[in-house]
């Protein structure tokens, strides 16, 4: 703190009237920076100030003092505030506008309020968001083993529940799945270890709140007000209170931070994490779904991300994120897209969806009432493309080739009278605020033309008024003029000044003139000085009128956004498919995932190279495949083509394949890629044995599993005992469906197990040289080629030769170790090769002597037990 805030408003009255004010609102809230409006600036003051200047890079100075010390402050433009607002979103922080809220009256300070508050999770300004990110808040209600999660994004109107058992590995699946931009939690039941978990896996604000706003009693009024209803049955959460409670206090503080009403939240739907394929945060970030793993990287969204829609993106960006497990969903998806793509329909489509903006946030910002004239504008232009899209998707219809967007049609509905409606009252191209006035076309309301007029031909009304005057009193000197003292007045010279009509009245007197005021005068003087005010306010009346009519319609308006979205997401697909030569993958019930010719999108796309194509097949039985060959072959390219065209097939889009089929998958897993984690303090190894056991505790027999190097970041004897066993582990017990690439030629012996095969990815050596051949052969590899990758990345020659000189020795001692572990006297079985190898990797057995030590009660014993305990200790390790 550079002041203490206690102090500073303990004497409130050795403040300025201005102060006072500021003060008696920052006080309620201490732990945000506040926007204080002042004329064309907002302003920070004492630590607000400190902060803005440091994240901001904004001047401080200094105004008046506190307590005897100079009061820090710093500001922004009014105008340029929202750049402000989201730098410091971004970096986490919560931002409380206070407003001028009364009218200047000259006596004291105008009255302020706070009109909003912006927080990370409750963005709805463009300027504050990015076009394909969604702003979700989540909120968690914890009790014993159950956990309420809801999920609200006021962005977009949309409203998630669901409750399962606390288990933290499925709570950070469940969060990285929803994608939150910031967490509700309850302030004094929470277990605290859910924050630093999601603080270090999701890097999102944790804000707490009290204990009030997830009251289970009053969770389901709460639900009912918002949502106009009498009860939630028709919704299927009544027997979920945890979820109830965590989604009333997200309406709880979405209200507090709106300051207004919610019409938009009109629904709310109930998930079931069993309705996705899971995915961890390690697989999500394995597989760059969303975001690559490298800066100058590409992910799969930024690859197959061209929707013509900022919703549509949104969308897209949500269903790679939560594939489904519904296939009979999944297969309408895939009609539609087949019914596009078949009739060359995406063109024509897409062609219409270009031209719609982001209505979804619109719609959102007219319900809050921050929609702005240029939101009017772009809804205009929406309805205004409705018949042009149904039209573009009718033949797919009229076919009767998809139900599903059949329906979708349905859903756009019919907008023209909107349409006509805002065309009416809406100028072409209104300026970017309400207050510069100019937004309401002529000719939509009678009033406000009439201020208008007054305001913009004052000049000419006071030249015909001046010549009718003198007409009707014969007086051709009169004059009529205005000044700010006097007002609007008629003067007359003093020798003509008997000639005045009755009507007029004595304004002013000068030495040489009189000037005078007429009712009709005076009633233009009033219109004149008060018409661009009053013109303003008139314009604001009525935009707020239409705001009030599209918040009665917009359950449809919303239903038509919604429609939009799917439609391109589906004519994306076609385009993709159309684009990249993608087919269409097909649904079996039986566990399995056989690829035919499969390719990796994202390398094929920016390969320089022809991609070289690979089959894919996992079933029963052959539920592990052990991939070998040298580094750069492109085992781990393999593998995540796999994870993706089955990810890509339950997202209902086509798949970089000539053919695929896709048994039930439950869950997905990855262990690929090494990175340590020292703000905790894991090794690189402690990561990998991390994600590893993730692997083994929860994967099931309908799960895809990818590892590669497992056991490398140990001595090699350990890895490849650990390598071993999971191998036999993952297909003994689990049974999962599992690519396992490793370079412990050792692992190559477990091809003779029932479920497990060997395949390598080719290689050929030409005059020393090494040629990858990215072919995924049957059978293990021949050798790992490691010294020549090593060539092809610049490792001088002296040290390869060095390196080849050494290898050759030490292939020669474990030849020889083998042979003299092989031998056998008169007194022994023969041993074969693999019975040393699985020596090797023997699991050490627990130590009794151990155990009885770990159950010792020493403080209890005497020197002569303790002595006994040692002997006894003693003689079990020598047995």
């Amino acid at each position: 703190m550079y002041m203490n805030m206690q102090e500073i408003v303990a004497d409130l009255s050795s403040h300025t009237p201005m102060m006072q004010q500021y003060l008696k609102v920052k006080i309620q809230h201490p732990h945000s920076l506040m926007f204080y409006r002042m004329g064309d600036f907002y302003e920070l003051f004492f630590d607000d100030a400190h902060k803005a200047a440091k994240l901001l890079g904004i001047t401080l100075t200094h105004r008046g003092k506190a307590n005897g010390q100079p009061i820090p402050m710093a500001g922004v433009p009014y105008h340029s505030a929202e750049g402000y607002l989201a730098r410091l979103v971004k970096k986490g922080e919560t931002v409380v506008i206070c407003e001028q809220i009364g009218e200047v009256t000259g006596k004291g300070p105008v009255e302020r309020g706070v009109v909003r508050i912006i927080t990370p999770g409750t963005l709805t300004d463009d300027a504050l968001l990015n076009s394909y990110q969604s702003s979700n808040l989540v909120a968690l209600c914890l009790q014993q083993n159950q956990i309420g999660i809801a999920l609200l994004d006021l962005s977009a109107g949309i409203f998630k529940v669901q409750q399962q058992e606390y288990q933290p590995e499925q709570l950070a699946i469940e969060l990285s799945r929803l994608m939150p931009s910031e967490i509700v939690v309850d302030e004094d039941i929470v277990d605290p270890n859910i924050i630093e978990s999601v603080k270090k896996q999701l890097d999102c604000p944790v804000t707490k709140r009290p204990n009030v706003d997830f009251n289970l009693n009053n969770a389901q009024k709460t639900l009912c007000d918002q949502l106009g209803v009498a009860t939630l049955s028709g919704f299927g959460i009544d027997h979920l209170p945890l979820a109830k409670a965590a989604a009333a206090a997200l309406i709880h503080y979405a209200k507090e931070t709106q300051r207004t009403a919610l019409p938009h939240i009109r629904s709310i739907q109930l998930e079931q994490s069993s309705d996705f394929i899971a995915l961890d945060p390690v697989t999500r970030r394995n597989l760059e779904l969303i975001e690559p793993l490298f800066e100058h990287g590409t992910s799969l969204f930024q690859l197959i991300n061209d929707c013509q829609t900022a919703m549509g993106g949104r969308l897209l960006s949500r269903t790679l994120m939560q594939p489904l497990r519904d296939t009979a969903l999944l297969d309408a998806r895939l009609d539609a897209t087949e019914a596009i793509l078949t009739g060359y329909h995406d063109a024509p489509i897409r062609l219409v969806l270009k031209e719609i903006s982001d209505i979804e946030r619109v719609l959102s910002r007219v319900a809050l009432g921050s929609a702005r004239p240029r939101d009017l504008v772009q809804l205009r232009q929406a309805c205004a493309q409705i018949p042009y899209l149904r039209h573009a998707v009718q033949p797919i219809v009229s076919a009767g080739q998809s139900k599903y967007l059949q329906q979708l049609n349905e859903e756009l509905g019919d907008f023209q009278g909107l349409y006509q409606r805002l065309m009416a009252a809406i100028v072409e191209q209104p300026p970017v605020l309400l207050r510069d006035g100019n937004v309401i076309a002529e000719g939509f309301d009678s009033e406000l033309d009439e201020l208008r007029q007054i305001r913009d031909h004052a000049g000419q009304f006071l030249i015909d008024l001046e010549i009718q005057e003198r007409e009707r009193t014969g007086i051709n000197t009169l004059k009529i003029g205005y000044n700010r003292v006097s007002g609007y007045y008629i003067e007359l010279s003093r020798a003509q000044a008997e000639q005045a009509p009755e009507h007029y009245i004595r304004r002013q007197t000068l030495k040489n003139a009189e000037r005078y005021i007429t009712p009709e005068l005076k009633s233009f003087e009033d219109k004149v000085l008060s018409s661009e005010s009053r013109a303003l306010a008139r314009e604001k009346m009525l935009f707020e009128m239409l705001l009030d009519e599209l918040r009665q319609d917009i359950g449809n308006l919303q239903m038509m956004s919604s429609a939009i979205a799917q439609i391109d997401v589906l004519a994306n697909f076609a385009h993709q498919a159309r684009l990249k030569n993608w087919t269409r993958p097909e649904f079996s019930p039986e566990i399995g995932v056989k690829i035919v010719a499969g390719r990796h999108p994202v390398v094929e796309a920016l390969s320089k190279t022809a991609f070289t194509p690979n089959d894919t097949t996992l079933d029963f039985n052959h539920r592990m495949a052990i991939i070998t060959g040298p580094n750069m072959g492109g085992k781990s390219t393999f593998m995540r083509q796999t994870a993706l065209i089955a990810l890509l097939g339950y997202c209902g889009s086509y798949v970089p394949a000539q053919a695929a089929v896709l048994g039930p998958i439950d869950r997905i897993f990855t262990r690929i890629g090494s990175a340590d984690d020292l703000s905790t303090g894991k090794s690189t190894f402690m990561v990998e044995m991390t994600e590893t056991s993730q692997i083994l505790h929860h994967a099931t027999n309908q799960s895809l599993v990818l590892m590669d190097e497992v056991g490398r970041g140990t001595s090699t004897y350990d890895g490849l005992s650990l390598a071993w066993a999971c191998v036999l582990d993952l297909t003994k017990r689990i049974k999962c469906l599992c690519l396992f690439a490793t370079h412990y030629f050792e692992l190559t012996e477990l091809g003779k197990e029932s479920g497990i095969d060997n395949y390598h990815v080719t290689a050929k050596e030409l005059n020393s040289n090494l040629i990858l051949l990215h072919k995924v052969q049957q059978g293990p590899s021949s050798q790992s080629h490691g010294l020549q990758v090593a060539k092809l990345a610049g490792i001088p020659a002296n040290v390869i030769k060095e390196a080849q000189n050494r290898l050759k020795i030490l292939e020669k001692q474990s030849h020889q170790s083998v042979q003299k572990s092989v031998q056998h006297d008169l007194f022994s079985e023969p041993v074969v090769e693999t019975e040393v190898i699985e020596r090797l990797v023997e699991v050490e057995k627990p130590s009794p002597a151990l155990e009885a030590l770990r159950q010792l009660d020493v403080d209890n014993l005497t020197p002569r037990q303790a002595l006994e305990q040692l002997y006894a200790l003693k003689e079990q390790l020598n047995a």
